[in-house]
């Protein structure tokens, strides 16, 4: 596959082009150890390495066109394009090299704190069961059709996401439903793509290592809106404080849903257990197998996106009551003598005190929650002693344990967490640094009717300690203690 670079040229607004425009490149990256003989390398800006340092190793390695907001030393048979902003540039560049994808696919981005995964996934199994092909990019795994394709990052690069949703088109899919990081936005992952619609679920304290002020953080929520085509639609949630921010500067058709406030669509609670909840989506009943007032609201971001991508609302309903709950988000696990363990990628202040919350409302009087819980090392520090606070009051005993240090001490990021118990909370709280022990040290805990909320890697399979990751499974791990009980 060959693509003219002068086309390239053409759609940016290039301050400088040193070298051949009339050349054909074969394939494009921003990582210059992915480069190969007549590639276009972008020299991409990061926070730890700047791509400029690895332009002569992309030549090296057969770069001939090189993509950057400075160019030093031109080499002779190498073309130079210098942009004032690099990463939408190669936004734009990869979206023309892979065909335009998003011209043909209808692309729906969801964003927000919480609820992005939940959202797409069940929009993706919403839309193939109505018979469509569909497309997903999520946290949890990426999707062509029945093709699974693992998942590292929440949004891919620039390049390897044109690079799937080609592949998309050309298995004939209709949609693709998409998860859009705040990092994804800002570091410009989703340039050049042309959304059909977005979807805001709300906003909460979450990645300040990163965006280092919540403004910034909600700024970069809000300039995937402000950057939406007329063409488009942007479905908010009304009852978040930000919700109506999103939709301040869009050119998109606006829209709302809310479960305490008038909106476009609306849903309301009417019954609810450990299986599911009966609810009342925009005016009519139905029952769901998801549980809490957070995945309420997820449902009807669903409903409202389906109806504005499908007007189709008598085929929207039975699909919904019958999808499934999302990989590690509030999953069940039955144990002996009625004990229920819960396993949830509850990992911000918001989403841990919406999943206890939900645990408490339907809970017995006499049954206790105990929640097993820790923070991610080398991520946003401050949300910690805020989740060891919202763990200790809420729950009836907890554990706070690691969960993926990374490159930090655990015993240190657990310490952080107890720094936010208030007094009368701390008789209620353990602290066992080995996840393994501390969700056993729950079971054995537990008395008949009880239930283990184990809260912060969900779907994850592994525990990261110092940049070695390790095979670790929350649900094999409560499922093995379980059936040791019942032996």
């Amino acid at each position: 596959m060959t693509f003219a670079l002068e086309h390239i040229i053409n759609r940016l607004q290039s301050s400088k082009v040193i070298g051949q425009s009339n050349i054909a490149i074969s394939g494009v990256c921003i990582d210059s150890r992915k480069a190969e003989e007549g590639f276009l390398y972008a020299a991409m800006p990061g926070m730890h390495a700047d791509g400029h340092d690895f332009i002569q190793k992309a030549i090296e390695n057969g770069a001939t066109a090189i993509l950057a907001n400075r160019i030093d030393n031109p080499q002779t048979g190498v073309t130079y394009i210098q942009v004032n902003d690099v990463p939408e540039s190669m936004g734009i560049a990869c979206h023309l090299f892979y065909g335009e994808p998003t011209k043909t696919l209808k692309l729906v981005g969801t964003t927000g704190t919480n609820g992005k995964t939940t959202v797409s996934t069940l929009l993706f199994e919403l839309y193939t069961s109505m018979g469509y092909r569909c497309g997903l990019v999520s946290t949890v795994e990426n999707r062509i059709g029945n093709e699974i394709i693992p998942s590292t990052h929440t949004t891919p690069d620039t390049a390897e996401l044109n690079a799937m949703l080609a592949q998309m088109v050309e298995a004939g899919c209709d949609y693709c439903f998409m998860e859009c990081s705040s990092h994804a936005i800002h570091q410009r992952r989703i340039a050049g793509l042309e959304f059909t619609g977005a979807v805001f679920t709300n906003l909460t304290h979450d990645h300040l290592d990163y965006h280092k002020t919540f403004d910034n953080y909600l700024k970069a929520k809000k300039q995937f809106f402000n950057e939406l085509p007329s063409t488009a639609w942007a479905l908010t949630n009304k009852d978040d404080r930000n919700g109506m921010v999103m939709l301040q500067n869009t050119k998109a058709t606006r829209y709302t849903y809310a479960m305490k406030s008038g909106a476009d669509f609306t849903v309301k609670i009417l019954e609810s257990d450990f299986q599911g909840m009966k609810l009342k989506l925009d005016g009519k009943e139905a029952w769901v197998n998801l549980v809490g007032a957070f995945n309420a609201y997820n449902l009807a971001a669903v409903y409202g996106a389906a109806f504005l991508l499908t007007s189709e609302e008598e085929n929207i309903i039975l699909p919904l009551t019958r999808a499934g709950r999302v990989n590690g988000r509030f999953e069940a696990i039955n144990g002996p003598e009625r004990v229920t363990a819960i396993v949830d990628y509850a990992h911000t202040p918001d989403a841990l005190e919406n999943v206890i919350k939900t645990i408490n409302d339907i809970r017995g009087n006499h049954a206790q929650l105990i929640t097993v819980v820790g923070c991610g090392g080398n991520r946003d520090a401050a949300k910690r002693p805020e989740m060891g606070k919202i763990a200790a009051r809420l729950s009836s005993k907890v554990i706070f344990t690691s969960d993926n240090p990374r490159g930090e001490n655990p015993e240190t990021i657990i310490e952080q967490m107890e720094a936010g118990v208030e007094g009368q909370y701390y008789k209620k709280l353990l602290k066992i640094t080995d996840r393994k022990e501390a969700i056993h040290t729950a079971v054995m805990l537990a008395a008949p009717g009880d239930v283990i909320l184990i809260a912060g890697k969900g779907h994850e399979t592994y525990q990261e300690i110092q940049g070695v990751k390790h095979p670790f499974d929350d649900k094999a791990i409560v499922r093995s203690i379980f059936n040791q009980n019942n032996g």
